[in-house]
């Protein structure tokens, strides 16, 4: 089927089912972990520095991870990233499990996540191309990622919700924690040519400035990049205060929070879905923030269920198809350094964003806070769209070299500009 070619390659049919059911577990210890918190303090600060801390160390690692994950085996760095972040799993079961989990704990161990993760996603994004043989599956297997991604999200909150109300929170980071065996196994598992790396050649600073100066003269990245930082630090943090909102302004209960990010989830599934079908990076859409306004004004949770899959959906679009384009025209020695600024600008400004909202929520409510993010992230599209023409101009040649588009293109749009 077109829409699951990527999986006729066997590396990544093994990466795509180890991490659906780790992902699935990820998402019940992310909903397990604000409903602790927010059961603990009952304060939306809490909630976004809790955020902040689990994502900050992204903002400033990733860059520097970028660098070892060129000179790395990225195999093996992700082995290991998922082996740590099982241990970091299993510390918070046990530590809720006996009763004497404190918030400094628990924001000790979201740093410590926030470190495995600045190494774990550019190595997870740039080893992708390692697993397709066939770079014309590419654009599917990035959207399929994503599908994947989105699918635990539907799954693992559901599940979270039910085993919060039912067992406690502890039973979530349990199975989490045994989740991780399923994508280790699928990694140990692989049959990978191992190409020798060549030792570095010049130093980290070097190496470092290199990455930085092609992600700051290459405009298309450049203007991709600070979309997604703008959609990070502004849209995304509602998701932060998803407790509150289930809690306080919706009157509901775990089940009610499961509920809502599950539906956030579907949207996101299905905008991943639509991506998965295409065959190309061409004519991607953009961020409905008007959907995430409206789930801001609303009271009533049948309103809130209908509007927050299209939020989802459009955050979706949005992350994946800008994975897609980077990651087809990013040169591939650089490959790391770049998708590790692309950690930086999704993950590395989230923390930004959730202490912001934490703080603003503190003081001008959970509703007017998401409203704002809502209309930053509407003045984000209109000004990506007024910088398009130019933009296709710059990418067309590299979409004509690597066969996305054909040269009979080039041709033309050189005999209408001699015209």
């Amino acid at each position: 089927m077109s829409l699951l070619r990527a999986l006729r390659h066997r590396n990544y049919r093994l990466f795509f089912g180890g991490q659906t059911v780790s992902l699935v577990g990820t998402w019940i210890t992310r909903i397990a972990t604000g409903w602790l918190v927010y059961r603990l303090t009952g304060s939306d600060l809490l909630l976004g520095i809790v955020s902040f801390c689990g994502q900050i160390p992204t903002l400033f690692l990733a860059p520097v991870a970028g660098v070892f994950v060129d000179r790395w085996d990225r195999h093996k760095v992700l082995v290991a990233t998922q082996a740590l972040s099982l241990l970091q799993s299993l510390a918070l079961a046990v530590l809720t499990f006996a009763g004497i989990i404190t918030i400094g704990e628990i924001l000790a161990l979201q740093v410590f996540q926030g470190v495995i993760n600045a190494f774990d996603t550019p190595a997870r994004q740039a080893f992708v191309v390692t697993m397709i043989e066939d770079r014309a599956d590419l654009p599917n297997a990035i959207a399929l990622n994503s599908s994947m991604v989105n699918a635990s999200r539907v799954a693992g909150p559901a599940i979270g919700g039910v085993l919060i109300a039912t067992m406690g929170e502890a039973w979530c980071f349990l199975v989490d924690a045994i989740s991780y065996v399923a994508v280790i196994g699928s990694l140990v598992a692989m049959r990978l040519d191992r190409r020798e790396r060549k030792p570095a050649v010049s130093r980290l600073i070097e190496e470092l400035a290199t990455g930085f100066r092609y992600v700051r003269d290459f405009e298309p990245i450049r203007t991709v990049l600070l979309l997604l930082a703008l959609v990070s630090t502004m849209g995304m943090p509602y998701a932060v205060l998803m407790p509150a909102f289930a809690s306080k302004i919706l009157h509901g209960g775990p089940n009610t929070l499961g509920i809502l990010m599950g539906m956030s989830g579907v949207g996101a599934l299905a905008g991943a879905v639509y991506l998965a079908s295409r065959h190309s990076v061409l004519g991607l859409g953009s961020v409905i923030a008007v959907a995430l306004i409206g789930f801001a004004l609303s009271r009533a949770l049948w309103l809130s269920i209908a509007l927050l899959p299209l939020v989802g959906a459009g955050f979706m679009v949005a992350l994946a198809s800008s994975n897609t384009v980077l990651q087809t025209i990013v040169e591939e020695h650089l490959r790391g350094r770049v998708m590790a600024f692309y950690a930086m600008a999704f993950l590395g400004t989230a923390p930004i964003g959730s202490l912001f909202a934490g703080v603003l929520a503190e003081h001008l409510g959970e509703p007017a806070t998401v409203v704002i993010g809502g209309l930053a992230c509407v003045a984000g599209g209109l000004w990506f769209r007024s910088r398009l023409g130019r933009l296709r101009d710059l990418m067309r040649p590299i979409y004509i070299k690597r066969g996305i588009l054909p040269a009979s293109l080039d041709a033309q749009s050189q005999t209408t500009l001699n015209a």
